[in-house]
């Protein structure tokens, strides 16, 4: 391959990470948008819900078939509670008190949380002192984000930061069974089995929590629930599989850093929201986490 050629792909690798990223940190300001008329459960049934006919639209056309193994689809069960159901609930029901930009400061602890729990429950991926040090830089940025006054003073704003974390906690969980259970499927048709798992789990339990939804929204709420299903969920899986294979997983741990100025920013601009210094410095050290857990970042050769 030339040189040309190679830098083709780390050009394309790029527009596609910024893109994931934008999708991403879009996602914080769909959810917003969705939250003045709807749960938080039905919510994620809907983002769910409606990202299964994308992606089944694409597995159909890529000529791509789903397994029809009971191991499999109980996997996919396994996945879509740990990557879609858990997450996608905690972070939904944290935003009904936290701004959006803060929760995907928050949500960007994954990575680091990542690396931890990988090197503690899979064999070829080695607990180093530098995923130590970057989950403490991770775990410092969260302790200037919350503030002293979490410890005396606890209220519904500290339970959401948490519920944010524990997010970015069952990620982590979700990285290590999929590459356990689900190494030998093709991507898309993972994304799909996963989503339709999350769907199988969501309805029941919306209907027992939230009741029937209404479906009776305004246009920008069913533009916000579409922006979360389509391109924040079913396109940014493409997205996030295509970088995967062009760029590798460490390259694709940046944009964890890459969606909180994505979801700032739109927070800002149309919601008129404002974060704080303690904020802007715990983005920081969480930052500064995964560039230590990464290495490369450090690295004058990269």
């Amino acid at each position: 391959m030339s040189a040309t050629q190679q830098q083709g792909i780390r050009g394309a690798a790029w527009i596609m990470l910024l893109a994931l990223a934008a999708v991403w940190g879009g996602s914080f300001f769909f959810v917003e948008i969705a939250l003045t008329e709807e749960k938080p459960l039905t919510i994620v049934l809907h983002r769910v819900f409606w990202a299964v006919p994308a992606l089944a639209l694409v597995v159909w056309w890529k000529g791509l078939r789903m397994p029809r193994e009971g191991r499999f689809w109980g996997a996919y069960l396994v996945m879509g509670a740990l990557n879609n159901v858990i997450p996608f609930s905690l972070i939904v029901w944290g935003q009904k008190y936290l701004e959006g930009g803060l929760a995907s400061i928050l949500n960007g602890t994954t990575a680091v949380f990542g690396a931890v729990v990988a090197g503690l429950l899979l064999a070829d991926e080695r607990l180093t002192a530098a995923k130590l040090i970057g989950a403490f830089l991770g775990l410092l940025g969260v302790a200037v984000i919350m503030g002293m006054d979490a410890l005396s003073d606890f209220d519904l704003r500290d339970l959401a930061q948490i519920a944010i974390l524990g997010a970015g906690l069952s990620y982590s969980f979700a990285s290590v069974w999929g590459k356990v259970a689900l190494r030998n499927q093709p991507v898309e048709v993972n994304a799909l089995g996963m989503l339709i798992g999350s769907t199988v789990l969501m309805i029941p339990l919306v209907l027992i929590i939230d009741g029937v939804p209404s479906f009776s929204y305004s246009a920008p709420v069913w533009a916000s629930l579409f922006g979360i299903a389509w391109l924040a969920t079913a396109l940014a899986y493409l997205l996030y599989f295509g970088i995967l294979k062009r760029a590798g997983a460490a390259n694709l741990m940046l944009v964890t850093l890459m969606v909180p100025p994505f979801a700032v920013g739109l927070g800002a601009a149309f919601l008129g929201e404002r974060l704080g210094i303690e904020a802007l410095i715990g983005f920081a050290l969480i930052a500064a986490g995964l560039a230590v857990t990464d290495g490369r970042l450090l690295r004058r050769n990269v």
